[in-house]
């Protein structure tokens, strides 16, 4: 019934270039949205085109400046849900405040979700997700949840890059399950990292789960932020023998000193999807590869729109 409304995609401005990637995918024109700011901060909206009966995509990303984005995106979810849509997707390739998903330690929120409440009471009917930190985010929506992965785009570039003794890394105990997919699909074997954090963005490896020695390992992560984690982990694999490191990251946060760590780390290349826009010293980093996504999320817009099934993707 869905596919007799209109589809239009609309942008916010955290990454108008992968929005504009997946309407040239779709081969539809952008919708047509007025974003801004007052003189104080606040974020101003207005829709430019009728919408009425339409199946609305608003795509924003809720990456840096993580605040202002996920702002304007519940200001933008409230101007369509009072224009009148059949259905307004929020399709949120990286979700912020995805990392403190539970109580691990005693009077703290759980940020997760505090943003799924904020996005549904905005006007969100469905939420369309790309590696979300912690999969039972998806339970903390009373809305539907599309949960994509970017695994099909990494491993074709690792395969691209054909390593001959490939091993796939977990850099921590809860990066198993990805790095396990990654190997099942490669046919290779798998290391896991013993790390410990005492505090926020600061990582520990105090030991290496598997024979890496002369081995080309990949490390597999979702989220690259200040990148201790991933030049740590770089240094333990090369002091038990690893012949070559490689890094695949879903979400390019590289907050920091990150770009400047990977640039002195002996990693190889690191290679990261743009479901957030690359700051201009990542773009010029010759170790880092940025890989597109668009097709994926694209047609995932199309078969949610059409009523087709969206997990046959990555069967």
């Amino acid at each position: 019934m869905l596919k007799e409304h209109p589809l239009i995609v609309f942008s916010g401005r955290n990454n108008p270039a992968l929005s504009s990637a997946i309407c040239d995918y779709l081969q539809i024109e952008m919708g047509k949205i007025r974003l801004g700011s007052f003189s104080d901060g606040e974020i101003s909206c207005q829709i430019q085109q009728n919408v009425r009966g339409s199946d609305v995509f608003i795509v924003q990303s809720t990456g840096r400046p993580t605040n202002e984005s996920l702002m304007e995106l519940l200001v933008m979810l409230d101007a369509f849900r009072r224009a009148s849509p059949t259905r307004v997707t929020a399709v949120v390739p990286y979700f912020g405040y995805a990392r403190q998903d539970r109580k691990d330690k005693p009077r703290v929120p759980i940020t997760a979700k505090l943003v799924a409440n904020l996005i549904t009471t905005a006007g969100a009917n469905r939420l369309l997700a790309m590696d979300l930190h912690a999969s039972q985010i998806q339970g903390f929506f009373d809305i539907p949840v599309d949960h994509l992965y970017a695994a099909p785009v990494l491993i074709d570039a690792i395969r691209r890059h054909e390593l001959e003794r490939l091993m796939l890394v977990a850099p921590d105990a809860g990066g198993v399950e990805r790095a396990r997919a990654f190997a099942k699909r490669l046919k290779a074997d798998l290391a896991i990292m013993d790390k410990r954090r005492p505090e926020a963005n600061r990582a520990e490896i105090m030991n290496v789960i598997g024979d890496v020695e002369g081995r080309d390992c990949v490390i597999v992560d979702d989220i690259i932020d200040t990148a201790g984690t991933l030049v740590k982990t770089v240094e333990a694999l090369m002091d038990r023998g690893a012949r070559s490191v490689y890094a695949a990251g879903v979400h390019a946060v590289l907050s920091g000193p990150a770009v400047e760590r990977i640039e002195n780390s002996t990693v190889q290349q690191v290679m990261v999807t743009d479901t957030l826009s690359l700051q201009p010293d990542a773009a010029a980093c010759s170790k880092i590869e940025q890989l597109s996504v668009a097709v994926l999320l694209g047609e995932a817009i199309r078969r949610i729109h059409e009523g087709a099934s969206v997990s046959s993707l990555f069967v």
